[in-house]
C-alpha cells in the first residue's frame, strides 16, 4: 500500500488533450459519467490514469511546476484524511466515488502541492 498508483493530468480543454496525448503516446481514453467533473479515463500498460477538466484557472507559465497529480492508494481514506488535517494539509477536492472502483479525494500539503487519495472498493457509489 502507499504507492502511488494513478496519476492524471488536469487540462482547461480536454478534447485538445486527449487528441494531444492519443497522438503522442497513442493512449485511449474513455470518458466516465456520473462524476462532479468531466472526465476520462486513460487506457494504457502500466500505471493507471486519467485526464479531467481543470477545476481552478491554468497557472501561468514561469511560476513554478504545472505538472501531473499523482494519487496515492491508502488502506483507510478517512483515517488518511484525518493524518492529512491534523499535520496541517488542506482538502482540495472532497471525496468522491469514482464509481465500482474507488473513492476518490485531493489534498493540499502545506506548500500547496496537490496530490490524490484513492482507496480501492468495487462498492463505491
Amino acid at each position: 500500500m502507499t504507492s502511488i498508483i494513478y496519476f492524471e493530468i488536469q487540462s482547461s480543454n480536454p478534447q485538445r488533450e486527449v487528441k494531444f496525448y492519443s497522438e503522442v503516446f497513442g493512449w485511449t481514453f474513455i470518458k466516465v459519467e456520473g462524476l462532479p467533473i468531466e472526465y476520462y479515463q486513460i487506457e494504457m500498460t502500466g500505471i493507471h490514469g486519467g485526464l479531467l477538466q481543470r477545476p481552478a484557472p491554468t497557472p501561468p507559465t514561469h511560476c513554478g511546476t504545472n505538472a501531473f497529480t499523482c494519487s496515492i492508494e491508502v488502506e483507510n481514506f478517512e483515517a488518511t484524511a484525518e493524518k492529512i488535517m491534523a499535520l496541517g494539509g488542506q482538502v482540495a477536492m472532497e471525496k468522491f466515488a469514482i464509481p465500482n472502483k474507488c473513492w476518490q479525494g485531493y489534498f493540499l500539503d502545506q506548500d500547496n502541492n496537490t496530490f490524490g487519495l484513492v482507496q480501492v472498493d468495487a462498492n463505491a457509489q
